[in-house]
């Protein structure tokens, strides 16, 4: 065989496929416990069980603005809470003597008796002394947030306000892994202060 017929045949020759690699069984990894991040924080505070979140709150509102009462009507039914409102003092303090509510929203510059006398009456009564109060106004005077608090509201929202603000003030009021804001208030909290502004 001349070199050209060997080299024919080598070109010619079919190559001996390669050895099959043995099978392998699929690895399964186990992922490494990721540690706390903080950016997860707002996901987990929404699965806490808060009440602000129940349907069925029962809040009061008392205001002498028709626009006000509408507007907070609406952002807390639209939560499912269940409201009552009342245009001045005396006819708040008998719906909240008629059905205890949960939550009181109550304004400052009220007809009659104004918002610091309804909550005083309220601080005085034993059966009512635990409800949490949200003062609302619309001045931007520091002393009438001074005195809400010294009176005992426990906490002070200023007019005009969002939905995301009312809910911002509710839920630290609410929050059922919240420790009570108070259990009684001793006569000396109570009683009226000569500087105490007049409405």
């Amino acid at each position: 065989m001349n070199i050209f017929d060997r080299f024919r045949s080598l070109l010619t020759k079919t190559a001996a496929p390669a050895p099959a690699k043995p099978a392998t069984s699929a690895k399964f990894v186990r992922p490494l416990p990721v540690p706390d991040d903080p950016l997860l924080a707002p996901v987990d505070r929404r699965k806490r069980n808060r009440k602000d979140a129940r349907k069925g709150t029962k809040a009061v509102i008392i205001d002498d603005s028709a626009t006000v009462v509408a507007v907070l009507r609406r952002i807390l039914r639209s939560a499912g809470y269940v409201t009552r409102d009342a245009g001045d003092a005396e006819t708040g303090l008998q719906l909240i003597a008629e059905d205890k509510p949960d939550l009181i929203f109550l304004d400052i510059v009220l007809p009659g008796m104004n918002g610091f006398g309804a909550l005083r009456v309220l601080r005085k009564d034993a059966s009512t002394q635990h409800i949490p109060v949200i003062m609302i106004s619309g001045n931007e005077h520091a002393t009438e947030q001074f005195y809400a608090n010294r009176i005992g509201a426990d906490n002070f929202m200023k007019k005009p306000f969002s939905r995301s603000e009312v809910f911002a003030h509710i839920e630290s009021l609410l929050d059922e892994d919240a420790v009570p804001r108070r259990v009684g208030y001793v006569a000396e909290i109570i009683k009226p202060d000569a500087d105490e502004p007049t409405m």
